[in-house]
C-alpha cells in the first residue's frame, strides 16, 4: 500500500504575510486560497517540483504559530539555494556540511523552521 505525503499544516499568525513570505520570497506556487467563511479559510501552496504542498489559513490547524518546526525538503544544490533564497531577501543559515548531506535552515515570519538538504553525493 503506497502512503504520500500531500498537505502540511502550517500554523501562522497573518495569512497574507505568511502568504507573501512562501510566494515571493521563497518561490512557492500559489495552488489555492479559498475563503469558505470567516471562521476558513484554504491557502495551499507548493515547493517547485515537489509533489507534497502547505497549507495555511485560519481555522486550518489548532498548533500554536510557529510551532511547526524542521519540515525537510530535499535540494539539487546548497550553495545555488542559499544564494537564491538570499537575492529573494530570506534571512538563511551558512550551508551546513555533514556526512549525511549539505543543509540551509531558514524561518518562516512566525518562526516555522525549515531544512534543505542536498543528499550526499553517491559513492
Amino acid at each position: 500500500m503506497d502512503m504520500k505525503i500531500e498537505l502540511v499544516a502550517l500554523p501562522v499568525t497573518d495569512v497574507d504575510r505568511a502568504k507573501a513570505f512562501y510566494v515571493d520570497q521563497v518561490g512557492f506556487t500559489d495552488d489555492h486560497d479559498y475563503v469558505l467563511s470567516p471562521e476558513l479559510r484554504f491557502v495551499q501552496l507548493t515547493p517547485p517540483g515537489s509533489a507534497c504542498s502547505i497549507v495555511l489559513g485560519t481555522g486550518i490547524t489548532e498548533m500554536v504559530p510557529g510551532s511547526q518546526k524542521g519540515v525537510q525538503m530535499v535540494i539539487e544544490d546548497a550553495d545555488a539555494a542559499r544564494a537564491e533564497l538570499r537575492s529573494r531577501g530570506v534571512e538563511c543559515s551558512e550551508v551546513d556540511e555533514q556526512d549525511w548531506g549539505r543543509f540551509v535552515y531558514f524561518a518562516d515570519p512566525d518562526g516555522n523552521t525549515w531544512s534543505l538538504q542536498q543528499m550526499p553525493a553517491a559513492t
